[in-house]
């Protein structure tokens, strides 16, 4: 602990508030409360944060004040340092150990760390005292996160139905959860690296495509960095084109959002489904939505997509799994952290020190092998698309096979709980864990 708060501070005095953060992430739980507080008012003071630099200063002068941690542990919460206010929250919680609101935060503060496992042990812990509304819920929740789905499941069978009608979705929510967990479980195995068969419990969607590269050692099947092909492409769409057969939907029309790279991946799609395309429109029935990432797509046209209307197929081909989009998809292509386009006049770059970046063409000194630069026609790019080579690259031989076959005997035994309820966003990784960078 000591040498760690001495690197600390050596960080400070070099002025590395990035370091500095960092480090705190991880030593947070082994340091004194007062040095958190005070490592953290200076980064906050450094960056402008005055309500979290305020709120470490009076923990500094009083840290057995409770109100001084409670306010320090929801501005770290705020200001997206949850790992700081895990241990102020456990503190605070030892101090009024009868408070559902301090449970609440603490356990808030776990979720958002991914830690759903020990929001779980906190929340057993005080058992006697727990509401069902949230406390018991979120019992619930994490359990499923965890991975435990029969005490998700006896927990669910408890609760009553909410007083308060804000908590109405999150009930549906859960029973959804669990619905799409039963017809998993007939056809994968639902373990700690089963991550479609966790990906469309927690979320409703289905993924087309594993990442053939460290599965064993830490993705599972997600990826951290890609910078993406038109061959990847067209892979991500013959594997729509599985799925919606193996679901038996016989889709009309693509529709085309009007940002460029989905209305690339849209008239690429029309070709590969056979059907025509169209601009989008919120009440057309029988379509296939098709974005490249959700992330460009205008907020309003989000808003339309939240609730579904029949036979409507919102698929994703590049879904960001650490921040994910406001909505989630029916259809996700791949699951990565950072990435680039074929075709959005940027590749990704590694800074000196590690880091990512996207790197315009005309910066670049290097050949850009299959990049289709920024001022070609739409129609020029999803014909390429059309023409490429959908081969799956080999990776590092240790992914499981995951041949066509097998995908759609998974679609067929979820289909009936597949395009059910609003596409709601899902933060969490879930019980499958993969390697992210900050």
């Amino acid at each position: 602990m000591d040498d760690d708060l001495s690197e600390i501070r050596a960080l400070v005095e070099a002025g590395d508030v990035s370091e500095v953060v960092r480090r705190l992430r991880f030593s947070a739980e082994e340091l004194p409360l007062t040095e958190v507080a005070r490592l953290a008012g200076w980064a906050a003071t450094e960056t402008g944060f005055e309500d979290l630099a305020d709120a470490s200063a009076r923990v500094v002068a009083d840290p057995l004040d409770p109100k001084a941690l409670f306010d320090f542990g929801y501005a770290c919460i705020e200001r997206g340092v949850s790992a700081l206010a895990v241990p102020v929250f456990r503190e605070v919680l030892r101090l009024a150990p009868a408070s559902s609101l301090v449970l609440g935060e603490l356990v808030t503060a776990l979720e958002d760390e991914g830690r759903h496992g020990e929001a779980v042990e906190v929340l057993e812990r005080h058992e006697a005292t727990l509401h069902d509304w949230p406390d018991r819920y979120l019992l619930v929740y994490n359990s499923i996160m965890s991975g435990d789905l029969e005490r998700a499941g006896r927990n669910y069978a408890r609760l009553s139905e909410p007083d308060d009608p804000r908590w109405l979705p999150a009930w549906a929510r859960g029973g959804r959860m669990l619905a799409r967990a039963e017809s998993a479980r007939r056809v994968a195995p639902l373990d700690w690296q089963d991550l479609r068969g966790w990906h469309f419990t927690l979320t409703g969607g289905v993924l087309g495509t594993l990442s053939p590269y460290g599965f064993v050692t830490s993705m599972n099947g997600r990826y951290a960095y890609l910078q993406d092909d038109i061959g990847g492409c067209l892979r991500g769409l013959l594997r729509l084109r599985l799925i919606i057969d193996a679901a038996g939907l016989r889709p009309r029309t693509v529709s085309l959002l009007p940002d460029r790279s989905s209305r690339i991946l849209g008239l690429a799609a029309a070709e590969v489904l056979g059907v025509p395309a169209e601009p989008f429109t919120p009440d057309r029935p029988d379509t296939v939505v098709v974005a490249y990432s959700l992330d460009e797509v205008d907020g309003d046209v989000l808003a339309d997509l939240w609730n579904r209307v029949p036979g409507q197929v919102l698929y994703e081909h590049a879904t960001c799994w650490t921040d994910p989009p406001a909505l989630s998809a029916d259809v996700s292509t791949l699951l990565r952290q950072h990435g680039a386009s074929p075709w959005g006049g940027k590749r990704m770059w590694f800074k000196t020190d590690g880091s990512p970046a996207q790197i315009s063409l005309e910066d670049a000194w290097f050949e850009m092998d299959g990049f289709s630069p920024a001022d070609r026609p739409a129609e020029d790019v999803a014909a390429e698309i059309v023409r490429a080579d959908p081969t799956p690259d080999p990776g590092d031989g240790e992914t499981p096979a995951d041949p066509d076959e097998g995908l759609a005997a998974f679609v067929a035994g979820i289909r009936d709980r597949w395009l059910d309820g609003p596409r709601e966003r899902v933060r969490a990784s879930g019980p499958v864990l993969s390697f992210r960078f900050a």
